[in-house]
């Protein structure tokens, strides 16, 4: 297995478009703007927002845009979530994409109720979050209101990069700073977390590193920062909390 010491990440802050086509194009052409090598995380349901009176037309979007997508990021990592039907049933599924190839899958297991998310929605298994392996990395994916989960941050500890695709709420923003913060910290990893520029949601994107360093969208839509595996390394070899 070929290890990734260091690598590019970032995190996007772009408003959803009600043109489903607008969000993808918007979608391509911030990804052309990142490193070759990149790790991407855009918010959660960025290629149509929640869209809950289209929902079909939504999920067949999703189908379109994951053939484009495939073809864009090349050696890049993207990470998003999209609304998809399954079986009959619809789904709030983040994907991890590289090199023409989906390389995990996870539904929402925690939906929201305040934005009737469970009224839309099938929920996934909680057991299906789990972190997957990319280029000697362990990621993990959190999707906003799982954040406020602490058991879910158990089930990623040991992830190098947790990702926190997300449409957080305005008036709720200090709390998507603090747990984004507070997860970087307590699982000393790094958190690419990425939230919509909408008129109600937060626009707090954020890189945290795993010593609690903190850079945070200040009105650009792409936000770039570095993993390094020793950063990683040296925060649970000198703080030492069983974290392998």
């Amino acid at each position: 297995m070929t290890t990734s010491k260091t690598r590019s990440i970032a995190s996007l802050c772009f408003e959803t478009d009600p043109d489903f086509t607008r969000n993808l194009d918007r979608l391509v052409t911030l990804i052309n703007q990142t490193p070759e090598d990149a790790i991407i995380v855009a918010h959660e349901v960025c290629l149509s927002g929640f869209a809950y009176d289209r929902f079909a037309e939504a999920a067949a979007f999703t189908e379109h845009a994951l053939e484009t997508l495939l073809v864009h990021v090349n050696d890049r990592l993207l990470i998003f979530t999209a609304i998809t039907q399954k079986e009959g049933l619809f789904y709030n599924i983040a994907y991890a994409l590289h090199q023409g190839k989906i390389l995990h899958t996870q539904s929402k297991a925690k939906l929201f109720a305040l934005g009737a998310e469970h009224e839309h929605f099938t929920a996934g298994d909680e057991a299906n979050i789990t972190p997957f392996v990319f280029e000697g990395i362990k990621i993990g994916i959190l999707i906003c209101f799982e954040l406020r989960f602490k058991s879910l941050w158990q089930q990623l500890e040991g992830c190098d990069i947790i990702a926190v695709p997300a449409q957080w709420g305005k008036l709720r923003a200090e709390h998507f700073v603090t747990l984004t913060n507070a997860l970087g910290v307590i699982n000393q990893c790094y958190v690419i977390a990425s939230d919509a520029a909408n008129d109600d949601t937060s626009g707090m994107s954020g890189i945290i590193t795993p010593f609690g360093g903190e850079i945070r969208n200040s009105g650009a839509e792409v936000l770039a920062s570095h993993y390094e595996a020793r950063t990683v390394e040296s925060m649970r070899r000198y703080l030492n909390v069983g974290i392998a």
